[in-house]
């Protein structure tokens, strides 16, 4: 089953939905805004990109500027910010299975499928 992390108001996460869609993918769409993560699904998402938390931040956003870049975080830390503001979620991330990858450049998602 595919899974993708979608923000409607990004070009990119569009564009990967409409590489899946040209490729005849099935797939269910988890808009995180409006349905944020918790603790644990982001978790275990991370585990699936195998990344560190820092690495699925958008540290140009300036929720992030104001309030927690410069800081020395841990881990914990940085998911709960991204659990109380999901604005700082890179996308789009798409999971097929066990895997998962930020599909930036929007080919990425191939590694996976």
């Amino acid at each position: 089953m595919i899974t993708i992390y979608h923000n409607p108001r990004c070009s990119k996460s569009r564009e990967c939905m409409q590489l899946l869609e040209l490729q005849d993918r099935t797939f269910t769409t988890v808009k995180y805004l409006n349905e944020p993560l918790t603790k644990d699904e982001l978790t275990s998402l991370i585990k699936k990109l195998n990344i560190k938390p820092i690495e699925l931040i958008r540290q140009k956003e300036s929720i992030w500027i104001e309030n927690y870049k410069g800081k020395d975080l841990s881990d914990g830390k940085i998911i709960d910010a991204m659990v109380q503001y999901p604005v700082l979620i890179e996308r789009p991330i798409v999971v097929n299975g066990d895997k998962a990858v930020i599909a930036r450049p929007v080919e990425r998602v191939n590694e996976i499928l």
